[in-house]
C-alpha cells in the first residue's frame, strides 16, 4: 500500500507541474504562413517545425562578398506564368478589401488587417511605401548559407517562392535588415512560432544551412509551440527555363 501511495503522488506532483509550463512566445496560428495543424502555442512543444529546425545543417556564416539583389534576378519576376508579377501575387494574398487598376493584377489598394510583425492594422496604397512584401529568409543571408554556389535558376527561383514572401507593415519589416532568426524575430509575440516555422521551412526546402546561434534561436522559439506544423508548398526550386540564362 505504500508503494501505491507514492507512486500517486508522484504522478499527481508530475501533473502539477506539466499544467504550470505556460507558453510566454505565442503562435501565430493565423495569416499568411500559417498551416492545418500549427501550433496552439500552449503546453509542451514540439511538432514538425522543431523537428526540421534540428535537422537543418549547421556551418559557419560565409562572406557577403559578392552579393547583389541582382543575383537573385529581377525584382518580383513573373516566375508562376500566371501574367501578374510576384509582388502582386503576394498583395492580392495576403491584403483584404483589395482594388485594382487595370485588371486584376496590378493592386492599387488593399488592407494588411493584421501586420504579422507588428500587429496593427496597415493600409496599402500604391505608391506609398507603408507595406513591404517580405522576404522571410533574406537574400542576403541565403547568400551567405549556400545560394552564392547556386545556378541562377534556383535564387530566383528562392526570390519569388511564396512561402518565402510575406506582406508585412514596413516599419516593423525594415527593423530586420537581413537578419535571421538569432538577431531579431518579429515584435508581434503572437506571429513568433509562424515566423520561425516559415524560415525553417524555407531553408529546408532549398538546402540552405543555418549558424549554430540561428539553430539556437530556432529550437528555442519552437520548443514553446504546441505542435507547431512545418509550412509546405510554394513553386519548385528552380524557375522556368527562360530565366535559366539570367
Amino acid at each position: 500500500m505504500r508503494l501505491r501511495s507514492g507512486a500517486a503522488i508522484a504522478a499527481l506532483v508530475m501533473l502539477s507541474v506539466a499544467g504550470c509550463k505556460q507558453d510566454t512566445m505565442g503562435t501565430g496560428d493565423s495569416g499568411p504562413g500559417a498551416t492545418a495543424g500549427g501550433g496552439s502555442g500552449t503546453g509542451s512543444g514540439g511538432g514538425a517545425a522543431l523537428t526540421a529546425a534540428e535537422s537543418l545543417t549547421v556551418k559557419g556564416r560565409a562572406p557577403k562578398t559578392g552579393y547583389s539583389r541582382e543575383r537573385f534576378g529581377a525584382a518580383w519576376a513573373d516566375t508562376d506564368s500566371n501574367s501578374c508579377d510576384t509582388r502582386d501575387d503576394i498583395l492580392k494574398r495576403d491584403l483584404k478589401q483589395v482594388k485594382f487598376t487595370d485588371g486584376d493584377c496590378k493592386v492599387s489598394y488593399g488592407v494588411l488587417e493584421s501586420d504579422p510583425y507588428s500587429g496593427k492594422e496597415v493600409i496599402y496604397k500604391r505608391g506609398a511605401s507603408l507595406v513591404d512584401i517580405d522576404h522571410l529568409v533574406a537574400l542576403s543571408d541565403a547568400w551567405q548559407k549556400g545560394a552564392k554556389y547556386w545556378d541562377a535558376s534556383k535564387r530566383i527561383a528562392l526570390a519569388n517562392d511564396p512561402l518565402n514572401l510575406l506582406a508585412a507593415g514596413a516599419s516593423a519589416n525594415r527593423s530586420k535588415g537581413d537578419g535571421d532568426t538569432a538577431t531579431w524575430v518579429p515584435p508581434n509575440k503572437a506571429y513568433r512560432c509562424t515566423y520561425v516555422a516559415a524560415q525553417v521551412a524555407v531553408k529546408k526546402k532549398y538546402g540552405l544551412w543555418v549558424t549554430s546561434a540561428e539553430k539556437a534561436a530556432m529550437v528555442r522559439v519552437l520548443s514553446t509551440c504546441s505542435k507547431q506544423a512545418l509550412p509546405t508548398g510554394g513553386n519548385p526550386t528552380n524557375a522556368p527555363a527562360r530565366f535559366h540564362a539570367n
